[in-house]
């Protein structure tokens, strides 16, 4: 299809609809304008696609090689417009490149090669989309190994069925729901209204990595709920929460700040900015970690703390897990899955920064990300174990653990937009919070066996904080697009950030009470959310799930709390137990 005058180059269409997807070697000095809408390719950090179209003579959407700048973009053709916008400096082109080697078939080479280009590409930012997706899922199984490790073995099989039924019901929740609430455009501030069960997908801006992708992220804060609620909860109460937490909830609020449409976005197209900034959470620190945190910390108030968790006086009592092997290998998996979480956010990683050939591209900020979650983690981890050392004596791997994983979640908001120097101050600041939220939850009888509503609420918040301080005008400028926007208040960008982000900290604990807090009520009011006294003695794998993960001895078994250092159960294998019983002996 010719898009210009005869005499001037032929861009190849590259889609089947009625408005395609070009390739345009060359724009020209001619009295018609290319108007062109980013593809999928153009989206960063979990954004949505801007719907507001922009002329390609002025906009590069996307440049392949050093000898081949080309505009892959959804176009249509628009009037003649004035002729002072026509007379624009001509770029070098494909077809500029190749003419004097290729002669007369220079017009048939660079319609060949920039198609193959501009699909390869695609291809290139679709499988690298596809392999961050397949590492955020992988923090399911870290997920689930932390949480069998920290809980007591006679709730391994209780815990662990609860993460798998976290991702299959996410799957299809977010699926019916939750992506058409999240993403579902054109739509209004609060929430989406397209896409149910992907229908229109794939489409300009969609395909089903992106819808992948997403789903991975919404299950990961159901799986942060879990852990709040671990060891006295029924199932049929993670079945309901965890459809109504995927499929609404946390939705909503990542179409309040990822959508191009949502009201407190940073790449907001159809109204004004918050603050004239809008909220940069680039991965997730609020979004994802703050949505689970709270509906965990209200679910643990609602429900009360475990059984032998306090002593009569008050005074709190261990009730340590049953395997700190597992414990450290869930931190490792998470560790792993992480570097799909924040870097995988660019969505894609062909994209130029610079002018051709320059090292300066979308994959350096992928690198970025990367190095400032490690040393986020790393920080904390070390932190973590020093302030533990001299506040009980105690070299523990377990506080260690946890305090490297408050450090990802802190750094998931800034982990695109700040230094690595920064990030070592978010790691080490984010150790304390979680120590702190700690001490505080013990005074006030909070029992969370997991730490998940401090470590993913208390440091995701401080991330969001954290980013408004220290985001740097020139990574914020390459993510978000918009030349002289506020950025951090210690890099001197105003104050304009961290009000937007306060506001936003507020309005997502608000959302989140008053969605998941009410639910978890009607639960418990019902009787379904809370298992009876002898049912949580006995461990929920024996009265609820059929039998033991193990076998074991419960030191608790008359109900008294576990007061051993080496914790409570001494695991042993079915054929020691049965030498053990042949002998006569005790194991």
């Amino acid at each position: 299809m010719a898009l210009f005058d005869d005499q001037i180059h032929q861009g190849t269409r590259a889609g089947g609809s009625s408005n395609h997807s070009y390739v345009v070697p060359h724009v020209g000095d001619t009295g018609r304008l290319l108007t062109c809408g980013p593809r999928h390719s153009d989206r960063v950090g979990h954004r949505q696609p801007r719907v507001a179209y922009k002329s390609v003579s002025s906009t590069v959407c996307s440049s392949i090689s050093r000898h081949t700048s080309i505009y892959t973009c959804h176009c249509t053709v628009a009037p003649r417009f004035k002729a002072k916008e026509a007379r624009r400096p001509k770029m070098s082109t494909c077809a500029a490149d190749l003419a004097p080697l290729l002669g007369s078939a220079a017009i048939n080479a660079t319609e060949y090669l920039c198609n193959r280009f501009a699909d390869t590409t695609t291809a290139v930012d679709s499988t690298y989309l596809l392999f961050s997706a397949y590492l955020v899922f992988a923090m399911q199984l870290g997920f689930a190994m932390l949480c069998a490790g920290s809980v007591r073995a006679k709730n391994t099989m209780n815990i662990m069925l609860t993460n798998v039924l976290d991702a299959a019901a996410g799957a299809l929740f977010y699926y019916l729901f939750g992506f058409a609430f999240a993403f579902g455009a054109p739509s209004n501030g609060f929430i989406g209204k397209h896409f149910f069960g992907l229908r229109d997908v794939p489409t300009v801006g969609f395909d089903y990595s992106f819808f992948l992708f997403q789903w991975a992220f919404a299950i990961a804060a159901a799986g942060i709920t879990s852990g709040s609620i671990a060891e006295r909860t029924q199932f049929v109460a993670y079945l309901i929460y965890s459809a109504f937490l995927t499929g609404f909830v946390y939705p909503v609020v990542s179409h309040w700040v990822w959508s191009a449409d949502g009201w407190a976005s940073a790449s907001r197209t159809s109204g004004p900015l918050l603050f004239k900034s809008g909220m940069i959470d680039f991965a997730g620190s609020g979004v994802v970690h703050m949505v689970g945190g709270v509906a965990g910390l209200w679910g643990a108030l609602i429900e009360g703390p475990r059984i032998g968790r306090f002593d009569h006086a008050g005074r709190s009592v261990a009730l340590r897990g049953h395997s700190a092997s597992l414990v450290v290998l869930g931190t490792f998996l998470l560790w792993f899955g992480w570097y799909g979480f924040n870097p995988g956010s660019f969505l894609t990683i062909l994209k130029s920064y610079g002018p051709a050939g320059s090292i300066h591209g979308q994959w350096s900020a992928v690198g970025r990300a990367a190095v400032t979650t490690t040393l986020a983690g790393s920080t904390a981890a070390l932190t973590t174990l020093f302030g533990k050392r001299l506040q009980t004596g105690h070299w523990n791997v377990l506080d260690v653990c946890n305090g490297l994983l408050g450090g990802f979640a802190a750094i998931t908001a800034g982990c695109a937009v700040v230094e690595p120097w920064a990030a070592i101050i978010c790691g080490f600041v984010s150790a304390w919070v979680l120590i702190g939220l700690n001490a505080v939850a013990a005074r006030f009888k909070f029992d969370d066996p997991l730490e998940a509503a401090q470590l993913h609420g208390g440091c995701g918040a401080w991330g969001v904080i954290f980013t408004a301080l220290f985001a740097r005008r020139e990574y914020v400028e390459q993510i978000y697009g918009v030349p002289g926007r506020p950025y951090g208040l210690f890099m001197g960008g105003g104050g304009r950030l961290l009000g937007a982000h306060v506001v936003m900290i507020l309005v997502i604990a608000a959302w989140v009470s008053f969605t998941m807090g009410p639910l978890f009520l009607v639960l418990n009011k019902i009787g379904l959310l809370r298992v009876s006294a002898e049912d949580e003695m006995a461990g929920m794998d024996q009265t609820r799930h059929g039998g033991f993960a193990y076998a074991y001895n419960d030191d608790d078994a008359s109900g008294k709390p576990e007061r051993s250092v080496g914790g409570p159960f001494m695991l042993r294998s079915a054929q020691a137990a049965q030498v053990a019983a042949a002998e006569g002996g005790q194991v």
